[in-house]
């Protein structure tokens, strides 16, 4: 027994740690596509003497987040506003794997174009292999080991939709054998080994008022598993296996900018929008029919920052650039900072404590508390803009810059 104990207690103490550390981050705001970290434990600092960087690598522009699988760290860049290019980095060097690259840049409105038109939805990686979205309404899957093309769809040449005014802007979402893209002016399913179509729904119209800048998410509500999607105006559910709509609502906001991932709460789902409202709703059955009905809604409104959920409260990044606690039973605001900060917030929560990347460059970790804004470290992490979201795996913190990766270490 003794014996036994022994070696309990050397696997708890070196494996599971060494599991920790090798976590993945492997689609847009993570393992759970919520932002939420299971594995490891994070300390309570993040200066430089606690997070300390271990390497960094000069990039061109994007607004794609980092993703981190079989040891490496799969990255996009746009490059002299011709060509996308897919990196793959060693995780603990930062040394270059492999390349793919390809043709596909494209020009953005200019109240979209401020801040430059580069690739911007995050890659996916499944059992070896990784998809990604090209600006131009392309989507690529490419051999994770050595960057081999396996199969590419390009959407306005297969449904002869409308170039996207914004570019492909959802990040894909892979489920067992399929993949689910908001891109082709609708909602489409594809089979991830070839990239053949099994369905196309939800057809927007594309053009400047279509094409989804939200990503879409797997749900269970009342026992029937949904596929949740946020268009340009309308949030709508439908059948993950034959695409046909189980409901649909308006969420209003300015120019159709509705953003935000879907999140969900206790079989509901909380949203918001710019310069709309911040929802929730429930999806109900009555009389054989499915309608989406709303519990409460608040008069915050976010513009592209999607929340993180921890212990029945949201913490939201808002329009007016201050962060919110919302009691997501009452719909009451329980605080809401004095402190400004940037127009975008990325967030990964561990716990009671929220780590966040400011588009300024700032990275602050703070308490999630209904009490208060209670910031426990802030520091500036990066000389130049961070649009990109952050990836957390293991110990390890990876900040995509407007010009470089940079990975951190927590020791």
């Amino acid at each position: 027994m003794r014996a036994w104990l022994v070696t309990l207690g050397f696997w708890i103490a070196t494996i599971l740690p060494a599991m920790a550390a090798g976590s993945d981050w492997p689609q847009w705001r993570g393992p759970n596509r919520d932002g939420s970290v299971e594995a490891g434990a994070w300390p309570e600092k993040i200066g430089p003497e606690s997070l300390a960087r271990t390497w960094r690598v000069p990039l061109g522009p994007s607004y794609s987040g980092p993703i981190v699988a079989e040891g490496k760290v799969f990255v996009t860049q746009t490059e002299d506003k011709t060509r996308e290019i897919v990196h793959a980095l060693d995780r603990e060097t930062g040394e270059e794997l492999w390349r793919a690259s390809w043709d596909g840049a494209m020009k953005v409105p200019f109240f979209a174009a401020k801040n430059g038109s580069w690739i911007r939805a995050t890659p996916a990686y499944d059992a070896g292999r990784l998809y990604v979205a090209g600006m131009r309404d392309v989507l690529a899957c490419l051999n994770a080991a050595n960057g081999e093309e396996i199969w590419r769809v390009d959407f306005v040449e297969r449904f002869g939709a409308p170039l996207p005014t914004f570019g492909f802007v959802s990040s894909p979402l892979i489920d067992g054998d399929y993949v689910y893209v908001q891109a082709g002016a609708a909602v489409v399913k594809l089979n991830k080994r070839d990239g053949a179509t099994v369905w196309r729904a939800n057809d927007d119209g594309g053009g400047m008022w279509g094409s989804a800048f939200s990503s879409p998410r797997l749900a269970t509500f009342n026992g029937r598993r949904q596929l949740v999607v946020q268009a340009r105006n309308d949030l709508a559910g439908l059948d993950p296996e034959t695409g046909a709509m189980f409901w649909s609502r308006e969420i209003p906001s300015f120019r159709g900018m509705n953003i935000l991932t879907p999140t969900f709460f206790k079989e509901r789902i909380f949203m918001s929008s710019y310069r709309g409202k911040t929802f929730l709703f429930e999806v109900a059955e009555k009389d054989g029919a499915t309608a989406l009905e709303t519990a409460w809604e608040n008069k915050a409104t976010a513009y592209m920052s999607s929340p993180v959920i921890v212990g029945g409260h949201a913490y939201l990044h808002l329009q007016n650039r201050r962060v919110a606690c919302i009691d997501l039973e009452s719909g009451v605001e329980k605080w809401r900072s004095t402190d400004r900060f940037g127009e975008y917030w990325s967030m990964a929560v561990q716990g009671d404590r929220i780590l966040a990347l400011d588009e300024g460059g700032e990275l602050i970790l703070f308490r999630a508390t209904p009490d208060q804004f209670e910031i426990i470290e802030r520091r500036e992490i990066s000389d130049s803009a961070t649009w990109a979201h952050l990836a957390v795996a293991g110990r390890q913190v990876f900040i995509r810059e407007q010009g470089a990766i940079a990975a951190f270490r927590w020791k």
